[in-house]
């Protein structure tokens, strides 16, 4: 299933009085137990971690990858679709994509650096992934940094210019004769050593206010039919414009 056929209906609500309004009127549809799920979740939310994939062409693959983001409090998923249009596997994401903010760079001959200049821009430190006396091990990587995960192609890993492009390279210990894991494998285990040890640590890896509102909004109108003609009704009523 492609992410259009899996999309869902928010609208981005850009003055902050208004947005605030309009979350405020679309609490009174969904239960206490389900908005505290919601602020729970928000609180865990984070963006100092990133993870970037680079042409996946395995639905089960980057739903998984998905998946394993979603539950690590990762909010935000960079895909590079050079080769493959990466899709949906509904079964195994299990609706992940709906709560992540998901950025596609597709069919561009730019989209790698397009890619890594926007991390750059949001002060990130690319590290790729892969194994080689080059690559430091997982525990021995800071964790201050805003750092941003690059994850490689099921059969040949990351692209040459991707990698030339990399702050740093982690690889993830092995003591068998295998040589490397399954993308989604290895995207679990570094997120799940990663996550926790940002979380125990001093970084205040939290979202800042603006973008917690932001996203409360955009999840409350997820968690709602129709949500789109409640809002107009309501804008309309009150007679705001956003």
């Amino acid at each position: 299933m492609s992410w259009e056929e899996q999309s869902y209906e928010y609208r981005i609500i850009n003055d902050p009085f208004i947005r605030g309004k309009v979350s405020e009127y679309l609490t009174q549809f969904l239960t206490e137990q389900r908005l505290d799920r919601l602020g729970e979740v928000l609180n865990n939310r984070t963006r100092h971690l990133t993870v970037v994939v680079e042409d996946l062409f395995q639905s089960q693959n980057i739903s998984a990858v998905f998946r394993t983001c979603e539950c690590y409090g990762v909010q935000d998923v960079h895909v590079i679709e050079n080769n493959y249009e990466c899709q949906v596997h509904s079964a195994i994401s299990m609706g992940a994509d709906k709560w992540l903010t998901i950025h596609r760079y597709q069919e561009e001959q730019d989209s790698i650096v397009r890619c890594v200049k926007n991390l750059k821009r949001e002060g990130y430190v690319l590290v790729a992934t892969m194994p080689g006396e080059n690559s430091c091990f997982l525990e021995d990587l800071p964790v201050e940094p805003k750092t941003a995960f690059l994850f490689g192609t099921e059969l040949k890993g990351l692209s040459d210019e991707l990698v030339a492009l990399a702050d740093r390279k982690v690889k993830i210990p092995m003591y068998g004769f295998t040589e490397s894991f399954n993308i989604s494998n290895s995207v679990a285990i570094i997120l799940s050593h990663f996550a926790e040890k940002m979380r125990k640590s001093a970084v205040d890896w939290k979202l800042p206010e603006d973008e917690r509102n932001e996203l409360y909004s955009e999840w409350l109108q997820k968690s709602i039919k129709k949500p789109l003609l409640l809002i107009d009704k309501f804008l309309s009523d009150n007679n705001l414009v956003d």
